[in-house]
């Protein structure tokens, strides 16, 4: 996913995923942002036996600079990157990494001053839905291609609609898939829409324009007996109707530099999010005759998600806290209560998936590490080198196979 600024510049957090084994597991889809379920869990994990020692490098492709996270889809992998001044989409072949078709287009942009060193290639991790591929550019450019033969259906610029057509750190809202719509939050600071966009046509079905984008991505969501899309806009934590786009509810929520980042959480009827120095907080959203309100189920101060989303297993909440230069911590779901924080200086941020009783950490340094589902302690299993520049983007799993996104390349890794 992304990167910006803050104490250290950070990319927002993607989350690894590792697939194993022994048994084997049948053709998996990783359509969107944090994988099937939009929540970084992996259906369907089959462990091996013993993890192996090491990972075997299957194919290798430069597809240029980002951090947005591929996809693969009826064995097809799809990125988004940037080569020179262009963004570019691309498909791949999951077995041999040839190329199956490529698309570019202008995509001039000037970085952040605060964030120059990270580059100015795209964030937004795009989506796979009724056999079309969704893109988010770095500027803001929302494009509708084929998935299958790469054609371009329909895009969308949002020149002259808003006063700038991203955030200050660039886009990096992923899509998501409603029906025959395509929610996208678009426009920058101070002027924006969260639209519902005809996926066919690419017209606007619905727009909420109280507020522009932050840096997180929505989720569809049933509260209080209504399917609502739930994210962290600027400066709130937003409810709205799926249906008409109307605002139910929101929490005033702001960060440092304007940063709200974290994809927001489901368990059971609680809302979980988090900010930078914001500890995690958890809500319920109520509605009383007509009314929706919400109130605080439980805040932990003494943990903050930055650009790392959590994961939730079971009524445990796992993830990578920004303190003490990074550790990882597990939460009581319910409570909010500090199970276990691993020693310090793990590392500048990471992506966190989970599966069965396993956890899959990557982290910045291109460091995979499986460990286990323990509510008691951090307790590593492996731990694998998979690249050579540093890993923010989400990774994808399938059959034995890895997909990892580091600086400019894609590696296929198996675990044979």
């Amino acid at each position: 996913m992304r990167r910006f600024h803050k104490p250290t510049m950070m990319v927002a957090a993607a989350l690894c995923a590792f697939f194993l084994g022994g048994a084997a597991l049948s053709a998996q889809n990783w359509p969107q942002w944090r994988g099937p379920n939009r929540d970084g869990a992996i259906p369907g994990l089959s462990e091996p036996t013993a993890w192996p020692e090491q990972l075997k490098q299957k194919w290798q492709v430069k597809v240029g600079i980002g951090h947005a996270s591929p996809l693969l889809v009826d064995k097809r992998v799809y990125v988004l990157a940037r080569q020179g001044e262009e963004e570019v989409v691309a498909a791949f072949e999951f077995a041999t990494g040839k190329q199956v078709w490529r698309d570019a287009y202008p995509a001039p942009y000037t970085m952040n001053s605060a964030a120059i060193a990270h580059g100015k290639g795209p964030k937004s991790t795009p989506l796979v839905h009724g056999g079309k591929l969704f893109t988010l550019g770095i500027s803001g450019i929302l494009s509708c291609y084929d998935a299958v033969s790469g054609k371009l259906a329909w895009r969308r610029a949002f020149s002259g609609e808003f006063k700038t057509t991203s955030p200050d750190f660039g886009a990096a809202t992923s899509p998501i898939a409603d029906g025959n719509r395509v929610l996208v939050h678009v426009g920058g600071n101070g002027s924006g829409a969260l639209i519902a966009f005809d996926v066919e046509s690419g017209k606007t079905v619905w727009a909420w324009t109280g507020e522009g984008p932050a840096y997180a991505s929505p989720i569809i969501v049933t509260l209080a007996g209504s399917r609502q899309v739930v994210t962290q806009s600027q400066q709130r934590l937003i409810g709205l109707s799926a249906a008409d786009g109307k605002l139910l509810w929101s929490i005033p929520f702001t960060t440092s530099y304007d940063q709200n980042t974290i994809t927001p959480l489901l368990f059971k009827d609680i809302l979980i999010f988090s900010g930078l120095e914001k500890g995690v907080i958890a809500i319920r959203v109520i509605q009383d005759a007509g009314q929706w309100r919400t109130e605080k189920a439980w805040e932990n101060p003494g943990v903050s998600f930055y650009m790392s989303n959590p994961v939730l297993n079971g009524a445990v909440l796992f993830g990578m806290s920004t303190r003490n230069k990074g550790q990882f911590v597990a939460l009581d779901a319910a409570t909010g209560k500090t199970l276990w924080s691993s020693a310090g200086r793990a590392g500048e941020n990471a992506a966190v998936l989970t599966a069965g009783d396993k956890l899959f950490l990557l982290t910045t340094d291109a460091e995979l590490i499986v460990a286990k589902v323990n509510g008691a302690a951090f307790e590593q299993v492996r731990r694998y080198t998979v690249a050579k520049s540093p890993t923010w983007a989400q990774p994808v799993i399938a059959e034995k196979t890895i997909l990892v996104k580091d600086a400019e390349m894609l590696t296929s890794w198996g675990i044979e």
